[in-house]
């Protein structure tokens, strides 16, 4: 197995392609800290800070009261911030730091997510685009055996796209912005109490939950191309649902509670820390359960068909 799969890991980076989609990563989240830095430097945070969240608590509490039982949730946890911030003296506007930087280039995870559908969608049909597939079956190797070492590259190039994303956060984070002078924490609104969490232990969980949407995008990727054997479907498909399932899954749960089941509404998981899940009542545990559904299902069809179906080339 280790054979195979060091071997599927050399024809990927083996292409100029995966380079440049390495290289683009890196040179966004630097371009995004030489710009968020330039513009930092022009804001001028004001003193009196509390005063500016008092206003906005009382706009707030107007708009709760308005509502009633109906307003949503982000409203309720932005005033118990805003109310914790001036009980403790924690001002809003602190100069950013390494984390700071490293929270905002985690929206560059959909930047990860889309190379790794990228390698996931043609890890199999392009074997069969370019003929080599013949080959690989004639080896005294089971479909199995082959499919699923294939299916491991898949991860193990999930795990590089997110640790080089986070590294270079880092580093880039620290060369810009330095060490923060004070330790900031993390303000997470939890069973309705503000909770202070490490901001580099908030900032792991955050990366090692988006690597988990990586992969079911990466899992579903793969399994469209083991089923249709062509690439630029499984490609096309799973981007576009990347960057519409959410807000599609969003539309239906506006009328239809049974949208918690979609895939695309369990995916977000850093919701259940810094956030609210899509469809309310929903938990962590109902999410990873509905992932390890569609999980299983998605590597079913990929196996079964692939295992099934005569490759005549």
């Amino acid at each position: 197995m280790f054979n195979l799969i060091q071997n599927e890991l050399m024809k990927i980076f083996k292409r100029i392609g995966t380079y440049v989609m390495i290289g683009l990563s890196v040179l966004i989240v630097i371009a995004a800290g030489i710009f968020i830095h330039y513009m930092e430097e022009k804001i001028e945070h004001p003193d009196n800070w509390k005063v500016e969240l008092q206003t906005e608590n009382n706009g707030l509490k107007a708009q709760l009261e308005e509502m009633g039982e109906g307003a949503p949730l982000y409203l309720e946890k932005q005033l118990a911030i805003n109310e914790y911030r001036i009980e403790h003296n924690l001002s809003p506007y602190s100069e950013s730091s390494l984390w700071d930087f490293v929270e905002i280039s985690s929206s560059f995870m959909d930047l990860a997510g889309m190379f790794v559908i990228i390698i996931a969608g043609g890890i199999v049909a392009n074997e069969f685009n370019w003929g080599t597939m013949k080959l690989l079956l004639i080896r005294p190797v089971s479909r199995s055996k082959l499919l699923l070492s294939k299916y491991m590259t898949v991860v193990i190039f999930s795990l590089i796209m997110t640790i080089m994303l986070f590294c270079t956060a880092v580093i880039v984070g620290a060369v810009l912005f330095g060490l923060p002078s004070e330790p900031m924490p993390k303000l997470l609104y939890l069973d309705g109490q503000v909770t202070e969490m490490n901001m580099g232990l908030y900032m792991m969980m955050s990366y090692a939950l988006s690597l988990v949407h990586v992969l079911m995008l990466g899992t579903m990727a793969f399994m469209l191309s083991s089923v249709f054997r062509n690439s630029s479907t499984a490609i096309g498909f799973s981007i576009f649902l990347m960057f519409t399932g959410y807000q599609l899954t969003y539309f239906v749960s506006m009328k239809f509670e049974w949208a918690k089941y979609l895939l695309f509404a369990n995916t977000v998981l850093v919701e259940y820390i810094d956030g609210e899940p899509l469809v309310p009542g929903m938990t962590m545990t109902f999410s990873l359960t509905m992932l390890i559904f569609y999980f299983i299902l998605f590597q079913f069809l990929a196996f079964f068909v692939f295992n099934r179906r005569d490759v005549a080339i």
